[in-house]
């Protein structure tokens, strides 16, 4: 069996760097992992003035994370795609109290007509744009910003013995750092991937792909993982 590589490539605060393997090797084995594929739905990506919350810089990521899920799944990795529900009467929000990104996001990029719609149950801004497969997991009770925040997603996790999450979608300054922050916080390995996931604008992006790397895990690019599960065969 070839040796695998001393080296991984990673990026930390936004530089490309050659980290040692041996500190991150309880991150690489698919096996143990699961990507969290977070809100690629139409909520964010319908190409349309109804969008309840458009998220356009990420309708760019569908047809790759569709593609790296294919292999992921092939490595051994399990996939969890992650969807925004709120009860259909409102109730988890605008019929209580209203989430924060409903006051503070529109002062950036004006009035969202539909954003009362957004994410509620039996609409269709709930149903998926990447693909799921048989055998994919789903949570969807995502209520907030972090994808552990109130699903049942750690349980699930451990249950199905998870101890690395690499995450993939949306959106980089908001859910995904969020869903980071939590997972890290629980012991999870975090692996975000800086070339399939989108934050508000570049500057935010960077800026979270920053913190992840400084405090809470690793960021690679999707072909870097997929080389580092192969050479660890």
């Amino acid at each position: 069996m070839p040796i695998p590589p001393a080296t991984l490539p990673a990026w930390v605060y936004e530089q490309p760097r050659a980290v040692p393997r041996d500190t991150f090797a309880d991150y690489l084995d698919p096996v143990t992992t699961a990507v969290l594929s977070i809100d690629m739905h139409r909520g964010h990506l319908e190409d349309s003035p109804d969008c309840p919350c458009p998220a356009p810089r990420a309708r760019a990521l569908v047809a790759p994370i569709d593609a790296f899920h294919d292999r992921a799944r092939a490595a051994g990795a399990r996939i969890v795609h992650i969807t925004s529900t709120l009860r259909a009467d409102g109730s988890d929000d605008t019929g209580g109290i209203p989430s924060a990104w409903r006051a503070t996001f529109p002062l950036h990029v004006g009035p969202i007509p539909n954003a009362p719609a957004h994410a509620l149950e039996g609409s269709p801004w709930t149903e998926l744009v990447t693909r799921a497969a048989p055998g994919d997991l789903r949570v969807a009770s995502k209520r907030r910003l972090s994808a552990f925040y109130p699903t049942d997603l750690d349980f699930l996790l451990r249950n199905q013995r998870i101890t690395t999450v690499v995450l993939d979608g949306g959106f980089a300054d908001c859910c995904v750092l969020n869903t980071a922050f939590d997972a890290s916080n629980r012991t999870y390995r975090v692996i975000v991937l800086r070339d399939l996931v989108r934050g508000t604008d570049p500057h935010l992006e960077a800026a979270a792909f920053s913190m992840v790397s400084l405090h809470l895990g690793l960021v690679m690019e999707s072909a870097d993982l997929l080389q580092a599960w192969a050479d660890g065969r």
